[in-house]
């Protein structure tokens, strides 16, 4: 981790909140000593080196006038309220203190809540940095957690996921992670497998024959942890979709309801909706929810030929963002029906796509059920932007299709990284072989090389086992103040 400059121990500072205008700025410190230093530069400092870990602490960040004024001149100040010592006062603040090992980091740590202007917080920071503290690398403070045994890496990975969610239902699933619903069902699987080493332990000890492993240990737990390595493994197909998103491409040719839909996905007024046609001639794009999906949704020009060059480049975007898409989502006006342009356009494209049947509120809206053409489609949905009619049918049948596509079911347990994915594919190999070379009558040593390597592998994914380029690689990438 040197490339990262993690040292363990020194004290760091960094800002934990954005840099932005806000009710509430945090400047989070951690270290040896953290508590000293930040006494230095706190009107109350023997309050707040004598107070209990889990606490507040009142008073103001003060910078002395000069470099003689010392952290025990403003004890004495505290002591001798009479005796005045120059200090400028930075901002009236509240300090949350932690000892060790009561902490997120296991280190002694003070938490500064100041008002949240950018140069509030920023002073603050510099005036720590200039007594004593070193600003802190990206991750440093999840890292120091996992170092210190307050977290593994499945839980750190978890903070990240919560920081970056889309969705309620994504930072769920991250938060059931962070809870540890991926550490109890590696440390169950764990167990299996080590139950079964220490059945081929005893059949060592104690050999009927020295050459082979027959009908030595009972293989049904070797199974059920293959079994669910399995399917630990195949969870991250759907985690993936509810962290990374899906692109969801909305088409159809002009004054089909796009705009207006894409506004009502988004609840607000992000395109302009217009009954001239051709008023949308470039995609917007915004994140959008379906049913806990996050998904990129794009709002596209209307399909038809035109001679307005523009317009016409709009189109053929249209086109390209389509063929990139993971979904489409085609719109059919409903008082004008289907046709032979739409066919043609669907006919074509290798991308899932549902009909959505719009402006179903209007009294001269054609049913659904005539559209000869639904069968081209994966599935039909009608709806009414104007009304809201439909819309959740349409976020659940997104899902559904999202779902369909990666070919998996929602876990409970489901793996938060591609790294995790590889090392629990690694374990279920080995654990894998090592059935065949139980069926096959190999030697005990070999059995057992399978199942400690699979260990090692599952000790990657919680960070029991863990090369430092990888972790360099997890919290590289996490925010200063994290």
């Amino acid at each position: 981790m040197t490339n990262l400059g993690y040292t363990a121990d020194e004290p760091i500072a960094a800002i934990a909140t954005p840099l932005s205008p806000g009710a509430i700025g945090i400047v989070r410190t951690s270290g040896k000593n953290c508590i000293d230093l930040v006494a230095k530069i706190f009107s109350r400092p023997k309050s707040l080196l004598s107070a209990q870990g889990n606490t507040l602490v009142y008073g103001w960040i003060v910078e002395p006038e000069s470099e003689s004024d010392s952290a025990s001149d403003l004890q004495i100040s505290e002591i001798n309220p009479e005796k005045k010592i120059p200090r400028k006062k930075i901002d009236e603040v509240m300090l949350g203190v932690y000892r060790a090992p009561k902490s997120f980091t296991g280190e002694d740590m003070v938490e500064i809540y100041c008002h949240g202007g950018v140069a509030v917080v920023s002073a603050i920071l510099n005036l720590l940095l200039k007594n004593g503290f070193r600003q802190a690398e990206r991750g440093e403070y999840t890292f120091r957690s996992y170092i210190n045994g307050k977290s593994d890496l499945t839980k750190a990975e978890a903070v990240r996921e919560i920081i970056e969610s889309k969705t309620d239902a994504s930072r769920g699933r991250a938060a059931g992670r962070l809870s540890g619903s991926i550490v109890e069902e590696i440390s169950s699987v764990k167990k299996l497998i080590v139950e079964t080493i220490a059945a081929i332990e005893v059949a060592v000890e104690y050999p009927e024959d020295e050459e082979t492993i027959s009908n030595s240990f009972d293989s049904r737990k070797l199974v059920e942890a293959g079994r669910r390595l399995k399917s630990l493994a195949e969870s991250w197909k759907s985690e993936r979709l509810y962290q990374d998103g899906a692109r969801v491409v909305l088409c159809g040719k002009t004054n089909a309801g796009k705009s207006s839909l894409f506004n009502a996905l988004l609840k607000e007024e992000r395109a302009i909706v217009s009954d001239v046609e051709g008023t949308t001639r470039d995609y917007l794009e915004a994140w959008a929810g379906f049913d806990g999906i996050p998904a990129r949704l794009f709002d596209t020009a209307g399909l038809r030929e035109t001679g307005d060059r523009i317009e016409a480049a709009g189109v053929q975007r249209t086109k390209d963002l389509s063929e990139e898409a993971d979904l489409i989502l085609y719109l059919v006006d409903s008082t004008r029906g289907f046709d032979s342009d739409d066919s043609n356009f669907i006919s074509e494209q290798k991308i899932p796509a549902i009909l959505v049947w719009t402006k179903t509120d209007r009294e001269n809206s054609l049913s659904l059920s005539d559209c000869a053409q639904k069968n081209l489609f994966r599935e039909c949905v009608e709806l009414s932007s104007k009304t809201g009619s439909g819309m959740g049918k349409l976020s659940q049948t997104v899902k559904k299709v999202l779902m369909e596509k990666i070919g998996s079911q929602d876990s409970v347990s489901g793996l938060g990284s591609e790294r995790q994915k590889k090392s629990v594919e690694e374990a279920l190999e080995r654990v894998n072989h090592s059935l065949i070379a139980a069926d096959e009558g190999y030697a005990l040593d070999a059995v057992v090389q399978d199942l400690e390597d699979s260990l090692d592998s599952l000790g990657e994914v919680t960070g029991e086992v863990t090369p430092d380029d990888i972790l360099e690689n997890i919290f590289s990438n996490f925010c200063v103040g994290k």
